[in-house]
C-alpha cells in the first residue's frame, strides 16, 4: 500500500467540479428538449445517418400526400363524367320509348308531331350531357384535348371538336377524361355490317328491318360495293323485284322465287324474306312500281346523327295531306330503334370504363394509405424518441446533475483556513 500524498489545489478542484456540472447540466437540458419535441434528432448533427433518413421519408410522404390529392381531384371528374353518361343513358332510354310510341298506329301525324317535339328536347339534352364540364370548366369527354366544347355544329351535323384517344392511367393516376369521340361518336349505322336504306323517291307503302349476316364467309363475295333492290309491276300486275348485281348462285334464299313472267326477277308478296350472299333482311308492304332499296356496308355515324335520323323518320312520315307515310315511318323506326340500341351501347360501354378507372382509383388509394403508413413509420423509427427510454434517460440524469450539485456544494465548504 502506497503512503503517498498527492497533492491537489483548491482551484483545480472547484474547476474540475464546475466542469462536470456543465457537462451534466447541458446534457440534462439535450434529454429535456427531445422530451419536449418528442425527437431522438432534433438537428442533424445529433445524428446524420438518421437525419437524411428521415427527409428522405419526408420528402416521400410529401410527394405521396400530393399523389392523393391529385388522386381525388381525378375521381371526382370521372365521377361526374360517369354521371353524365348514366344520365344521358336515361335520357336515350326515354327517346326510345317515345320513337316506340310514334309507332303506333292509333297515333294520328298531329300527335307524332308532338313526340317530335319531346324527341327535339331530349335530344338536345343528351347534347349538353356530351358538352358538360368538370368544376374547372374543362369538358369532361375531351378526349387528348379539345375546344371548350367538344361537340359542336347543327343538330342535323355534330362534329367532335377534339384529339380523340383516352389517356393511361398510371401506378398513382388515373385518366380524369373520357375520350369524347369513342363514347359518342363510333355508332355503326344498320344493323353494324350492312344498312338497308330506303330511297327518297319511293312512293309505296313498302319497309324493311335491319337485317341480319346468315353466313359471314359468303357475305359481299360477289358485290363488296353492295346491292340495290329494285321493284317492277308486271303485265300480270304483279310485284317482283331484282337484285342488282346478280347474287352469287347457291346463297339464294328459297323464299326468293324466280318471276314467272321474267325470270331474272323475283316474286314478290308481303312480307318477303330476301337471302342472298350470306345476309338476310324482311321486306313489308306494298311497293311501287320504281320504289329501290340500297344495301350498303355499314358506315360509322354518331350518336346525335342517329337521334335525328329517328325524328326525321317519325318527321318525314307526314304526308301533304296530314296523313302519314307508314312506309318512311317503319323503315325510319325500325333503322332508328337498332341504331339508337346501338349507341346506347356505345355510351353504357363509356361508363363501364369510367366505372372500372373508378375502381382503379379506390385501389390507388388503398396502396398510397399503405405506402404513407410505411414511410412514417421509416422516419418515426429514424428520428422520433422512444418516450419511456427518453423519461428513464432524463431521471438518471436528472439524478447525476443533483448529486453533482450536492458534493459540489459541500465540497466547496472545506477549507484549510477554517482549521487554522
Amino acid at each position: 500500500m502506497s503512503n503517498a500524498l498527492y497533492r491537489l489545489s483548491t482551484a483545480n478542484q472547484y474547476d474540475i467540479a464546475i466542469r462536470n456540472v456543465s457537462q451534466r447540466k447541458s446534457a440534462l437540458s439535450g434529454l429535456q428538449e427531445n422530451l419536449t419535441s418528442g425527437k431522438r434528432v432534433v438537428r442533424p448533427s445529433d445524428d446524420p445517418v438518421a437525419a437524411a433518413q428521415a427527409e428522405r421519408a419526408q420528402t416521400r410522404l410529401t410527394r405521396n400526400a400530393t399523389d392523393l390529392r391529385a388522386l381525388d381531384t381525378q375521381r371526382n371528374t370521372m365521377m361526374l363524367a360517369e354521371s353524365a353518361l348514366g344520365q344521358a343513358g336515361d335520357a336515350m332510354q326515354a327517346f326510345r320509348e317515345l320513337v316506340v310510341s310514334a309507332g303506333n298506329g292509333a297515333h294520328t301525324q298531329t300527335e307524332r308531331d308532338a313526340i317530335v317535339l319531346k324527341l327535339v328536347g331530349l335530344r338536345d339534352q343528351i347534347l349538353g350531357y356530351a358538352n358538360r364540364k368538370d368544376a374547372n370548366g374543362l369538358p369532361l369527354f375531351q378526349g387528348l384535348g379539345s375546344a371548350q366544347s367538344p361537340f359542336t355544329g347543327t343538330a342535323t351535323s355534330v362534329s367532335f371538336e377534339g384529339l380523340p384517344g383516352q389517356h393511361a392511367s398510371g401506378n398513382t393516376q388515373i385518366a380524369k377524361v373520357l375520350d369524347g369521340d369513342a363514347a359518342w361518336m363510333s355508332v355503326p349505322t344498320g344493323n353494324g355490317v350492312f344498312e338497308v336504306a330506303r330511297n327518297t323517291s319511293n312512293t309505296g307503302k313498302v319497309w324493311t328491318d335491319v337485317g341480319q349476316i346468315t353466313d359471314p364467309s359468303a357475305f359481299y363475295a360477289s358485290a363488296p360495293g353492295g346491292y340495290e333492290i329494285e321493284f317492277f309491276t308486271e303485265s300480270d300486275g304483279t310485284a317482283s323485284f331484282s337484285v342488282s348485281p346478280a347474287p352469287t348462285a347457291g346463297t339464294i334464299s328459297p323464299d326468293m322465287v324466280p318471276h314467272p313472267l321474267n325470270a331474272t326477277r323475283y316474286t314478290y308478296k308481303s312480307p318477303t324474306d330476301i337471302g342472298f350472299d350470306g345476309m338476310s333482311f324482311k321486306i313489308t308492304g306494298t311497293p311501287a312500281a320504281g320504289d329501290i332499296f340500297d344495301v350498303t356496308p355499314s358506315q360509322t355515324s354518331n350518336v346525335f346523327a342517329v337521334l335525328e335520323n329517328a325524328i326525321g323518320a317519325i318527321r318525314d312520315a307526314r304526308k301533304s295531306d296530314g296523313s302519314t307515310d307508314s312506309g318512311v315511318l317503319m323503315h325510319g323506326m325500325a333503322r332508328g330503334l337498332t341504331e339508337i340500341d346501338s349507341a346506347m351501347n356505345r355510351l353504357q360501354a363509356s361508363r363501364g370504363l369510367a366505372g372500372d378507372l373508378l375502381n382503379r382509383a379506390d385501389r390507388i388509394e388503398g396502396e398510397l394509405d399503405t405506402r404513407a403508413v410505411q414511410l412514417e413509420d421509416d422516419r418515426s423509427r429514424a428520428e422520433d424518441l422512444d418516450m419511456i427510454k427518453g423519461i428513464s434517460d432524463f431521471q438518471n440524469q436528472q439524478v447525476g446533475y443533483e448529486a453533482a450539485l450536492k458534493s459540489y456544494a459541500q465540497v466547496q465548504q472545506l477549507s484549510l483556513f477554517k482549521f487554522i
